[in-house]
This record gives C-alpha cells, sequence and structure tokens, in this order.
C-alpha cells in the first residue's frame, strides 16, 4: 500500500515558509517564484485536509496545527539532511555520530579530538548538539556525551567527569572587594535552564536561604552564561574547566572557590546496548575514558 506521505518538494516549500512566515523569502531562498511556492503549500493543504497558514493582505501565519507540524517537518527533513551527508561522506570509512553537550564539546572534547583523529585516522566523528535526553531507537546517533546520572535504559554509561559548578563573573562585578556568600546573594543572578535548582543547593550549602534563588536571565547553554557574565550581566555557576580561557585572561574571576556540592550528576559517554560492540565506537570509548582520567587526575 502507497505511503501516506507528501512530495519532498512541498514539505521543503512549507519548511522555509514555515521559519521565515512568508512565501517570498522562502522562494528567494528555495531559488523558486513566490507562485510554484504558494503552489505546493496549497497542495500540501489540499494532501493533508488542513488549513497550515493564515492567509492576509499583511502575509501569512501559521496556524496552531501548522506550527506543530512545521517543528515535526523541520526535526525530520534535519533528520534525512545528516543522513544523506553522513552517506555521502562516508566512502567506506568508519564513521561516528555523536550527540553531545554544546559547551563540553567545544570547551573540553574538541581540543582534544585532534589526538584521536592522529590515532584512528580510518574514524570520522561527526558531533551533533543536544542538550535534552532522547531516545537512542529514535535518532541516528551511536553515542552521547551527556550530563546526569548514568541512568539511561537500554545503555552503558562510562564516567567521564563531575561538573563542580563554581560562581563566577566579571571582576567589575566585584568592584575588587572580596566575595561573600552574603554578597553574591544581593548580586544579579544568572540562570542555567538546564539546572534551574543551582544556585538554590549553592546558597543552601552556604547556610543561607534566598529568596530570589531562582530569579534572573535564563540561559541555555554554559557558553552563553560565561558570555552574560563577561558583560558584568550577573553571577553564574560554571565548571572552572569549561571557561579555562576567560578564567586565563582574567575576563572571569571565580567569585568564590565553593563549588555546587555533588548530587551524583556527571558527564557520562553512553553507548547504546546494541552498539557496545562496534569497533569505531570501542576506539573512541578507550581513547575518551583515558582523556577524561588524565583529566581528572591533572585538574
Amino acid at each position: 500500500m502507497r505511503r501516506k506521505i507528501p512530495s519532498t518538494a512541498a514539505l521543503i516549500a512549507f519548511e522555509a515558509s514555515a521559519r521565515h512566515q512568508s512565501f517570498t523569502r522562502a522562494a528567494d531562498e528555495l531559488a523558486l517564484t513566490q507562485g510554484a511556492v504558494c503552489r505546493q503549500i496549497a497542495g500540501l493543504e489540499e494532501f493533508l485536509g488542513v488549513e497550515l497558514f493564515r492567509r492576509s493582505r499583511r502575509g501569512v501565519l501559521l496556524t496552531e496545527a501548522g506550527t506543530a507540524y512545521a517543528v515535526k517537518v523541520a526535526a525530520q527533513l534535519d533528520a534525512v539532511e545528516r543522513d544523506t551527508l553522513a552517506l555521502m561522506g562516508a566512502q567506506g570509512a568508519m564513521s561516528l555520530e555523536l550527540a553531545v553537550v554544546p559547551t563540553f564539546a567545544t570547551q573540553w572534547l574538541l581540543p582534544r579530538l585532534k589526538d584521536f583523529q592522529r590515532l584512528h585516522p580510518e574514524v570520522t566523528v561527526h558531533l551533533t548538539n543536544r542538550t535534552r535526553p532522547f531516545l537512542f531507537a529514535d535518532t541516528g546517533f551511536d553515542a552521547a556525551i551527556y550530563f546526569g546520572d548514568g541512568d539511561w535504559s537500554g545503555t552503558e554509561a562510562h564516567f567521564l567527569m563531575h561538573e563542580h559548578l563554581m560562581p563566577v563573573c566579571s571582576p567589575a562585578l566585584l568592584g575588587g572587594q572580596p566575595a561573600s556568600a552574603e554578597r553574591i546573594a544581593k548580586l544579579p543572578l544568572l540562570q542555567q535552564s538546564t539546572r534551574p535548582y543551582a544556585w538554590r543547593q549553592w546558597f543552601s550549602a552556604q547556610g543561607l536561604n534566598v529568596a530570589r534563588d531562582m530569579t534572573g536571565p535564563r540561559l541555555e547553554l554554559f557558553s552563553m552564561l560565561a558570555q552574560a557574565a563577561r558583560h558584568e550581566m550577573g553571577v553564574a555557576l560554571i565548571p572552572p574547566f569549561l571557561i579555562q580561557r576567560e578564567l586565563a585572561d582574567g575576563s572571569l574571576v571565580v567569585a568564590m572557590d565553593r563549588p555546587v556540592p555533588d548530587n551524583g550528576r556527571a558527564y557520562y559517554l553512553t553507548v547504546p546496548e546494541r552498539k557496545v560492540e562496534s569497533a569505531a565506537l570501542k576506539a573512541f570509548r578507550d581513547w575518551l575514558l583515558g582523556e577524561a582520567q588524565q583529566y581528572r587526575e591533572t585538574s
């Protein structure tokens, strides 16, 4: 039986139109006429029996159904593109698709990855950002480097390192004066969306109950927190190993050398059980665990 799937051309036109909220800009991106994009969208709506856009003299606006469908279509097109590029670039070589937490990847993993490439030139490592848990069965990832408790069903978890969040800020924010927990409590607090209770845990460890411990700009990545802290927007809780450059050049300082208490969560390499015998993955796992052990012993 024929699959109930719209044409790829229609989905691509819809994704671009939804992203731009404009048929004209979608047409420019896709090197099509506006009329061609309109026909693709109209055909898709007829196929689905659902209105995806509301048209007006001022332009187009996604309907509620169109908004929900756009998110799903974009994710599927991204997956098809990633798989296509992986196949085109494989050329018979071994490759690994890794999901990684972004700042850990850019600040710790990537500076070391050239050594793995030197030792294993036959293995190509592809990195994709993922900040939230996911199901390996729903993706093409071979493994993930993530922050959590190591309990991920159907996987083997290999401990890499603890996080040790420290309060850091621009030295200008302290004005040359020593910091205390009481003083930090009065400064703007930068929050991380994936660790919403970090400041509460830190203040509690200092014997303080701070009413505004969850108040402040909420950012998703440590790299965003670091930039905000550098520009004197507030104090952030960041692992020092992710901001070595900023600490070295003095644009950030550790306000107090007291980390958030260890809560059992850490960075792990997580491998699906069905992938544990992969030769490329074994080589990467052994190398990564060696690098992590060396880091722990010298830090």
